[in-house]
């Protein structure tokens, strides 16, 4: 019999399905390299970013994308959602758009997403590339600029004014949903200077939803903490907006069909024989970096696992 793991390592750029606190079971679609990006944000689960750019490309072939797409959906259950989103920017993709086109003509009517930062959506291609999504989730962490490079680390040339005029043009062009997600790190983005200037750019963006997180997992940066449950709902009773919801924490996940009881051993079993860091459980397990991360959270609520940081990062190890 097939297992899970054994599935995983048959695809480059395919991963899952994961287990999605918004999407169910989601397979996950990754179009760049790790870690290509167009911010280098301070809580990345994966990573520090190694090539932080705006320039489009072709970075992984069309048609070896497709292909994987083609052969998992022939031999496998449908997902709840294909996702796009991985270890980068997904819309620095240049042919985004083809693919996800591909997936509507040919996935069976299976609901596609896109996880991206939405700086690129002051292109009009861009956003052109991206209407046939059913549900975008574009993240916006600050709207004021000092807290967008502090949190961010944007590409030099990136500026407020130009992704907020983005995502509402996107917004007027777009008719399938838009769940913004904006993460809040004490400190930093919530305090009223810049809970009031978010709540005027989501006015203006009129998303479907606002989806309000927080760290998950540690970041790229030791000395930032996760937001209470009531620091949260203190923002949410601030900005008195029927559309902002606390999404779901870690532990859920482990409700959620697609979560598999073997990856979670695996990954168990791998470091309690020595820690590993989110780079070795990827080489060891070859699994995607987003899909050990959704399992670490559960590990690490219900305290299987403990994280400490040294001088080549994160290590994970059995408590």
């Amino acid at each position: 019999m097939t297992t899970n793991l054994e599935i995983n390592s048959m695809y480059k750029y395919i991963f899952g399905p994961v287990p999605s606190r918004r999407l169910g079971m989601s397979l996950g679609v990754d179009l760049v390299p790790h870690k290509v990006c167009t911010l280098n944000c301070v809580y990345c689960e994966c990573g520090q970013t190694t090539k932080l750019t705006l320039n489009r490309d072709e970075y992984v072939p069309y048609s070896e994308v497709v292909n994987e797409i083609k052969d998992y959906l022939n031999h496998n259950p449908a997902p709840d959602y294909i996702t796009f989103s991985g270890s980068g920017e997904p819309t620095l993709h240049s042919r985004i758009g083809d693919i996800l086109h591909f997936v509507k003509s040919k996935a069976n009517n299976i609901p596609v997403a896109v996880l991206t930062n939405g700086t690129l959506f002051y292109d009009k291609t861009v956003r052109g590339e991206l209407l046939e999504a059913d549900v975008v989730l574009p993240s916006l962490d600050a709207a004021e600029e000092l807290a967008f490079r502090k949190i961010n680390g944007p590409f030099h040339t990136l500026n407020i004014p130009e992704y907020l005029r983005g995502l509402v043009e996107f917004r007027n062009e777009y008719k399938g949903k838009i769940w913004l997600e904006v993460l809040i790190l004490p400190g930093i983005n919530d305090n009223v200077e810049n809970l009031k200037s978010l709540k005027e750019a989501f006015l203006q963006i009129h998303p479907d939803e606002v989806q309000l997180n927080t760290l998950d997992r540690p970041g790229i940066v030791k000395n930032i903490r996760a937001t209470t449950r009531v620091e949260l709902q203190h923002i949410v009773e601030y900005w008195d907006l029927p559309f902002v919801k606390i999404i779901a924490a870690a532990p859920n996940r482990k409700k959620i069909v697609a979560y598999r009881i073997d990856t979670e051993s695996a990954i168990l079993e791998t470091v309690s024989r020595r820690p590993c860091t989110l780079s070795d459980l990827h080489k060891i397990l070859g699994l995607h970096s987003n899909e050990i991360n959704k399992y670490l959270d559960v590990l690490e609520n219900e305290g299987k696992i403990i994280s400490k940081r040294e001088k080549r990062g994160l290590f994970y190890s059995v408590v």
